[in-house]
């Protein structure tokens, strides 16, 4: 009988599940209360245009290329709309800035790829977005902490870091609007120190704006590739490669991103989509673009004023429901809260307590640090979140917490 685990890559060893898919299979129990799964609300999708949509395509004109193979770049006409999208945030570019990924997750596997060599040095904040890591990590990096906020850290710090493991540095890589799992945000400054960063060390930066349109608070700030843009003096100059998604907005499940960069990185990532499968489907992709044409911008602010009032149920409940030592960001936008818990707490242990005892989820943070810190972190989506489970969820939480401080 074959010893499979004998015959896998070497970058096999470094795969491992995600918490947070596991996790998702909670929501099937229905006397549990969860924050765990950052999910869109299904009841919020467009629908009705989606339906319309795909009745037209597959009745209409369009039915053989929506059934067709098509280009790797993505369909032209959504490759427009995303190149507008983008100049309407600061970054001229055309439709050959553009391709059209699986999802972001999709850009950011491709991207690894791209930069990434076995002992290669890829910078990450702490905490980061785990789907990144899982990415990231089947091309055998090591990771080195990236700090927005500032601090001592030098450039040269990092180069002889990355040398001395045997390796070079290959990308830094954060998400600046309402990061997955904290919540946060970077400012203009931090922005511009991280390209300044990148510029001394000369290496690409990837900005993961999935939840770039959820805003609920404060003023907007430039992305990344819009200052770099600014600086550079165009898209085709920049070193930021921005991964955008739909499936925060519109669906999740038609699995439709981009990536928007110069075109010499684009030219390479069309060249991975070819490999990897031919394209995204052209169905979901003309969908996706007569959908966008129609309600992206009402469709968006309704998204807004629904997941800010979860959000702000949570939030009071926490003021209300958390012992003293615990504390959380309070986000502009997105769906997540980051909870920091006493030192000698585990997040782990906490969600095996909760779920048993109380009948809450949530994700431990220890998954979303590269180097295994941050254990008694803990992250809470609101997303799904309506009032009575906002109280009663945090509530519960609350009482977990308390007797685990107390040693109960």
């Amino acid at each position: 009988m074959q010893s499979w685990p004998d015959r896998y890559a070497r970058r096999a060893n470094r795969m491992q599940a995600s918490e947070i898919r596991e996790l998702l299979k909670l929501l099937d129990q229905p006397d549990i209360i969860s924050f765990a799964g950052g999910i869109p609300d299904a009841k919020l999708f467009p629908s009705e245009a989606f339906a319309k949509a795909y009745g037209e395509l597959l009745t209409g004109d369009e039915a053989g290329a929506a059934l067709q193979y098509s280009v790797s770049e993505g369909y032209l006409p959504l490759r427009q709309w995303v190149a507008a999208h983008m100049a309407g945030l600061g970054v001229p570019c055309s439709p050959d800035n553009i391709v059209i990924t699986s999802g972001s997750q999709q850009a950011l596997d491709y991207l690894g790829k791209l930069f990434l060599s076995p002992g290669d040095t890829a910078l990450v904040t702490r905490p980061t977005y785990l789907g990144a890591l899982q990415a990231f990590s089947a091309y055998e990096p090591r990771y080195d902490q990236l700090v927005p906020e500032g601090g001592n850290r030098t450039p040269s710090s990092y180069r002889e870091a990355a040398e001395a493991a045997g390796g070079r540095l290959g990308m830094a890589y954060l998400t600046p609007d309402f990061s997955n799992p904290s919540g946060e945000t970077l400012d203009r400054a931090a922005r511009e120190r991280m390209l300044d960063l990148c510029a001394e060390l000369d290496i690409p930066l990837v900005e993961d704006s999935a939840y770039q349109a959820l805003r609920y608070d404060g003023e907007a700030v430039s992305p990344i590739l819009a200052i770099d843009c600014e600086r550079s003096g165009g898209i085709d100059q920049t070193r930021t490669i921005y991964c955008g998604t739909f499936s925060k907005t519109l669906s999740p499940g038609l699995r439709v991103g981009w990536a928007c960069a110069a075109k010499p990185v684009i030219s390479k990532l069309v060249l991975m989509k070819q490999a990897s499968d031919l394209h995204s489907p052209s169905i979901n992709q003309i969908a996706i673009h007569r959908v966008a044409e129609a309600c992206y911008e009402p469709h968006t602010a309704m998204l807004r004023d629904n997941y800010r009032k979860r959000r702000d149920w949570v939030l009071e409940a926490l003021e209300k429901e958390m012992p003293e030592g615990v504390s959380w960001t309070k986000p502009e936008g997105g769906m997540f809260i980051w909870v920091t818990l006493p030192e000698g707490l585990d997040g782990a242990a906490l969600l095996e307590r909760a779920v048993k005892t109380e009948r809450v989820a949530f994700v431990p943070g220890k998954a979303f640090h590269a180097d295994g810190g941050g254990a008694n972190t803990i992250r809470l989506s609101f997303s799904l979140a309506n009032e009575k489970a906002a109280k009663e969820g945090i509530a519960r939480l609350g009482r977990v917490i308390r007797a685990a401080m107390a040693g109960v």
